[in-house]
C-alpha cells in the first residue's frame, strides 16, 4: 500500500497491530519504517518491497489487505546496524519505531513510537560513518543579495554559517563541502548543483524564516541573542541555519547539547576556489579512478580527528597570516629532534573523542564509547607534557586532564565491557553497592545452593540427588529415576528425563522467584545507573569538545611536520605583496611522491615585473605538472603546511582559478568547447589583481584561427586589465609575441631534446620561447602508425611552405600572395613533398639530389 494510499477507513480494516503500524507509517511516508516487532525489524507493504531489493533479503507474506496477501520483509535487531549503514549509503532515509510498552501489562499491541530518524546528513553511528571524512547536512536559502548557508556535522556538534554572493560561489561552496544532505525551500531551483552525492530535501518555506531560526538558537544555546557569535540579531543568513536545527530537531527526537554555537566563517577570511579548480588540482577526487589525489597521497595523520581535520584545513585555505605563522612554527619545533614521531606515537592511541562526546550528547553512546572515552583520557597528562614548547603551548592550555571524568569512568565501566548494555555485565563491581547486593543475590547463590544440596541429601538419604538450575526450568532437584521412590512427600515434579526426575520444594521455589527478581532489580538498577553516566559526562562536553578539536590539530600538524622532514618541503615565507610567488626549486607534491622516477624541480617567479608566463613546449613535457605544483603549493600553504621546494616566497591571494583538462558535460548538453569557455567566463568575470590564475591550452576546441584569436584576447585581458598572476600554457606559437607587446609578459618553454626522429623530455623549464611543439614526434611515441606519421610530415611541410610568405600573426591584413613559380619549381616541390627523407638510404639520397639538379639545370 502506498503511503499516500493510507487513510483513516483503510486502517480500519485492518488488525489492531497493522492499524497501529499504518498510523505510524502516515506520519513518516517518505521514508522507510522500521517496526520493531521483538527480535526484529520487519517492514510492510511497498516499504517491504522496496527494502528487499535495496538489502537483498527475503520478501514474504503477512495477513491479507484488500484481499491480497501483505508483503513483508525484516532484519534482525541485534543485526540491524549494517542493514540501516546500506541502506542510509543509498541515500535513504530510515524512521526507527521501537517498543516502548511493557509487553506484560499492555492490552492489545504493544505501544511503540519513532524514536529517531536515519538521514544521510544526521547519522552519527560508529558502524554509518566514514571515520576519516565529515558528514555534513548542509541548509541553503536564497537571499535578496546571495545565499545563506548554514552547516552542521551532527557527529561532532561542529555548526557554522556562511555565505555566497553568487551563483557561482554557491556551486563553489557546495563542491568544497559535498554534503551528505542538503536542504533547501520549496520553490527553490537546484538543478543546477553539484549534488551528485547528495541526499536533497525540499522542506517547507516557514522552517526557513528568519524570527523562527532566531527563536530556535537562542533556545539551543540559551541566550538572549546571537551577537556573542557575530551574528546581528535576526541576520538573514541565520535563515539556513534555523531549518538545520529544526530539522535535525525533528529527527533526533532529542536533545542536542554538543551543539553549542555557530560560528561565522566569512568567505573572503579563505582563500576562494571554485568547483572546477578543486577538480582540475585533485584536491580530494582523483580525475581517474585511482586514490591520486593530493588529500590520499599527503595525509600522512595518525587519528580520525587528525584526517577530518587535515580535509577541513584543505577545503578551506585561509589568509590570515598569523594564524599560518603559527601553525609553521609548531611545525618547525615538531620537526627538531623529530618530535613528531613521539607525539605521533602518543595520538594514535586515542579514540575518536569529538564522535564520541557527541553520541554522549545525543545519548545514543554504548559501552565501548565510555571505555574508549576512559582510556583515552587516561592519556592525556603523558601528551600534556610533549605540549609544553613555545609554539605548542596553547595546546597545553586547551588540552584539559579531566582527572574527575577519568576516574569516574574508570570506577564506573568495566575493562572490556559488551557492545551493549541491554543485557547487563556493564557497570564494574564495587561502583554501586546496591547494584552489588543484587548481583551477589542474582547470581551469588551458589553457596546456599550447595547447603540445600548436602541437606537434602541428608533428609532423603539419595548419595546422587544434586540442585541445578538452567534458563528454561529455572532451579530444581535432580535425582535418578531408581531413586524417585525415596522421595519426600514435599517434592514436586518439575520435569521428567531419560533417566533422572527434576523436582521442585516451596523452599527452592522461594529462592527462585528471590533471584529472579533480584535479576530483574539488577538489570534495572544497571541500566539507571548507566543512564546516570550520561548526566556525569554533560557537564564536561564543551571542554572534551575543544580537547577533541585541539588533538585533531595536533595530529595534523605532526603530520606537516612528517612531511618536512621525510620529503625535504620548506617553510614559506608569506608577504604582504600581493603580486608575488616565487618558488625555488619547486615540485609536484603528488607526482614526485608516485612516480618511480627522480622529479625534476622548477623554479616559479611571478611578479610585477613577471605577471605572465607564457608557456611553450611539447605535450607530455611537463607545462600541467609545472602549472599545477604552483597552485599547490599555495595551497599547502596557506594550511600551514611546509611546501615542497627550496624556498618559497607568496604574496596574498584572494582565489585560484584554473582552466586545465579537456572535458563535456554530456548531462548539461555542454560540448567540450562550451565547457572551456564557460569556465574561462568565469575567471575573466571573477579573477582579481590577488588572484592566481592557470590557463591551458586555451581554444583549442575550435578552428586554429578562432582559437588563436581567442587565447590572444583571454591572454591580453588577464595581463593587460586584470592584472593577476597567470601560468598560461599554449601550443599557438603566436602568442609569445605578446612578450613584447605586453609588459610583465615572459615567455618560458619546457626543455626537449630531439635525436633523429624521437624525442626526450627533459621537463626542466628554461627562459624563452620553444623552438617547436614536437606534436608529431609524440603521436609516433602514443604508437600512431609510421605511414600516419610520414604523411603527417608531407601535410606539414606544405603548410609550413604555404604560412612562409605570410604574416607571423594571421590577426592582421595580409600582404598580397606571391607570385606562383615556375611549373619546373612546382613540379620539383610535388616530388619533394612525397619523399619520406628518413625512409631513403645516403646512395638514393645522391641519387635523387643528382636527378632534381638535372632538371633544374
Amino acid at each position: 500500500m502506498p503511503a499516500s494510499a493510507i487513510s483513516e477507513q483503510s486502517i480500519q480494516s485492518h488488525t489492531p497491530m497493522m492499524q497501529q503500524y499504518l498510523r505510524i507509517k502516515a506520519e513518516h511516508a517518505d521514508m522507510l519504517l522500521f517496526y520493531r516487532m521483538g527480535d526484529f525489524y520487519e517492514l510492510f507493504f511497498d516499504d517491504a518491497k522496496r527494502a528487499a531489493e535495496l538489502l537483498d533479503i527475503s520478501l514474504t507474506k503477512r495477513g491479507v489487505s484488500n484481499g491480497e496477501p501483505i508483503p513483508m520483509a525484516g532484519v534482525p535487531y541485534h543485526a540491524a546496524e549494517n542493514y540501516l549503514a546500506r541502506l542510509v549509503n543509498k541515500g535513504e532515509s530510515v524512521a526507527i519505531c521501537e517498543q516502548i510498552g511493557d509487553p506484560a501489562t499492555s492490552k492489545g499491541p504493544v505501544e511503540r513510537k519513532v524514536v529517531r530518524i536515519l538521514t544521510p546528513g544526521t547519522i552519527t553511528d560508529e558502524s554509518l560513518l566514514n571515520e576519516r571524512q565529515q558528514n555534513l547536512l548542509t541548509a541553503v536559502n536564497p537571499l535578496a543579495n546571495g545565499y545563506a548557508i548554514a552547516v552542521l556535522e551532527l557527529s561532532s556538534g561542529r555548526f557554522w554559517l556562511t555565505e555566497a554572493h553568487s551563483y557561482e560561489q554557491l556551486t563553489a561552496e557546495l563542491q568544497r563541502l559535498q554534503p551528505a544532505e542538503l536542504l533547501y525551500p520549496e520553490g527553490f531551483d537546484i538543478a543546477g548543483l553539484p549534488l551528485a552525492k547528495t541526499r536533497s530535501c525540499r522542506r517547507a518555506v516557514w522552517e526557513f524564516d528568519v524570527e523562527t531560526a532566531q527563536g530556535l538558537l537562542t533556545r539551543q544555546f540559551n541566550t538572549q541573542h546571537l551577537q556573542g557569535f557575530g551574528l546581528q540579531d535576526k541576520h538573514p543568513s541565520i535563515s539556513a541555519a534555523g531549518a538545520v536545527l529544526h530539522y535535525v530537531q525533528e529527527t533526533q527526537r532529542a536533545a542536542l547539547p554538543h551543539i553549542q554555537a555557530l560560528l561565522r566563517e566569512p568567505p573572503n577570511d579563505a582563500i576562494i576556489l571554485d568547483a572546477a579548480t578543486r577538480r582540475n588540482l585533485e584536491l580530494q577526487q582523483s580525475l581517474s579512478s585511482a586514490d591520486t589525489h593530493l588529500s590520499a597521497v599527503l595525509d600522512e595523520t595518525v587519528s580520525a580527528m587528525g584526517s577530518r581535520n587535515f580535509q577541513r584545513w584543505l577545503q578551506r585555505p585561509i589568509r590570515e597570516q598569523q594564524t599560518l605563522e603559527a601553525r609553521y612554527d609548531a611545525v618547525e619545533e615538531l620537526c627538531e629532534q623529530e618530535r613528531y614521531l613521539e607525539l605521533h606515537q602518543q595520538l594514535k592511541q586515542f579514540a575518536d573523542i569529538e564522535r564520541i562526546v557527541a553520541r554522549i550528547g545525543l545519548r545514543s553512546a554504548r559501552p565501548k564509547d565510555f571505555a574508549r572515552l576512559r582510556d583515552s583520557l587516561a592519556l592525556i597528562p603523558a601528551l600534556k607534557l610533549l605540549c609544553q614548547t613555545a609554539a605548542l603551548t596553547r595546546y597545553d592550555k586547551v588540552i584539559q586532564p579531566f582527572a574527575e571524568l577519568q576516574q569516574r569512568l574508570t570506577r564506573a565501566v568495566i575493562e572490556n565491557p559488551p557492545m551493549l548494555i541491554r543485557d547487563g555485565g556493564v557497570i564494574a563491581s564495587g561502583y554501586d553497592s546496591e547494584l552489588d547486593e543484587l548481583r551477589e543475590l542474582a547470581t551469588g547463590a551458589s553457596d546456599y545452593l550447595q547447603q540445600l544440596e548436602t541437606r537434602e541429601r541428608e533428609r532423603t538419604g539419595i548419595a546422587t540427588l544434586k540442585v541445578g538450575y538452567n534458563k528454561v526450568h529455572g532451579y530444581f532437584i535432580e535425582v535418578s529415576r531408581n531413586a524417585s521412590g525415596d522421595i519426600p512427600a514435599d517434592y514436586q515434579r518439575r520435569q521428567t528425563l531419560k533417566n533422572t526426575e527434576r523436582y521442585i520444594i516451596p523452599e527452592l521455589k522461594q529462592h527462585e522467584e528471590k533471584v529472579l527478581t533480584a535479576q530483574a532489580r539488577s538489570l534495572a538498577r544497571e541500566k539507571w545507573l548507566y543512564d546516570q553516566l550520561f548526566e556525569h559526562c554533560l557537564p564536561f562536553v564543551n571542554e572534551l569538545q575543544r580537547t577533541a578539536a585541539a588533538l585533531a590539530e595536533l595530529d595534523t600538524l605532526a603530520a606537516f611536520a612528517k612531511l618536512a622532514m621525510q620529503q625535504g618541503y620548506c617553510r614559506p615565507q608569506l608577504v604582504s605583496d600581493n603580486n608575488r610567488l616565487q618558488l625555488q626549486q619547486a615540485r609536484h607534491p603528488v607526482i614526485e611522491r608516485l612516480s618511480d622516477e627522480p622529479f625534476i624541480a622548477n623554479d616559479i617567479v611571478l611578479s610585477p615585473e613577471r605577471k605572465m608566463l607564457m608557456i611553450t613546449g611539447p605535450n607530455m613535457g611537463g607545462k600541467s605538472t609545472y602549472m599545477r605544483q604552483a597552485a599547490l603549493i599555495v595551497i599547502l600553504a596557506h594550511m600551514g603546511c611546509y611546501v615542497p621546494a627550496e624556498a618559497a616566497v607568496i604574496g596574498q591571494f584572494d582565489r585560484i582559478f584554473t582552466r586545465i583538462g579537456a572535458a563535456d558535460d554530456i548531462a548539461s548538453g555542454r560540448s567540450t568547447f562550451m565547457v572551456e569557455m564557460t569556465e574561462t567566463a568565469n575567471i575573466l568575470h571573477n579573477a582579481t589583481a590577488q588572484s592566481l590564475v592557470l590557463m591551458d591550452e586555451i581554444g583549442r576546441g575550435t578552428s586554429t584561427y578562432d582559437g588563436l584569436s581567442l587565447a590572444w584576447a583571454v591572454a591580453e585581458q588577464l595581463a593587460r586589465n586584470i592584472g593577476c598572476l597567470t601560468l598560461f600554457a599554449t601550443h599557438y606559437f603566436e602568442l609569445t609575441e605578446l612578450a613584447e607587446q605586453l609588459p610583465g609578459t615572459v615567455n618560458v618553454h619546457v626543455e626537449a631534446q630531439q635525436h633523429q626522429d624521437h624525442i626526450v623530455f627533459l621537463h626542466r623549464v628554461a627562459e624563452g620561447a620553444a623552438s617547436q611543439s614536437f606534436g608529431l614526434q609524440v603521436a609516433k611515441l602514443a604508437g600512431v602508425p609510421g605511414h600516419v606519421i610520414s604523411a603527417a610530415k608531407r601535410k606539414l611541410r606544405t603548410l609550413e611552405q604555404e604560412s612562409s610568405a605570410q604574416q607571423s600573426l594571421p590577426l592582421e591584413p595580409q600582404p598580397a600572395a606571391p607570385q606562383t613559380p615556375e611549373p619546373q619549381a612546382t613540379a620539383l616541390l610535388e616530388k619533394l613533398q612525397g619523399v619520406d627523407v628518413n625512409e631513403l638510404s645516403p646512395k638514393q639520397a645522391l641519387d635523387l639530389l643528382f636527378e632534381w639538379k638535372k632538371a633544374l639545370d
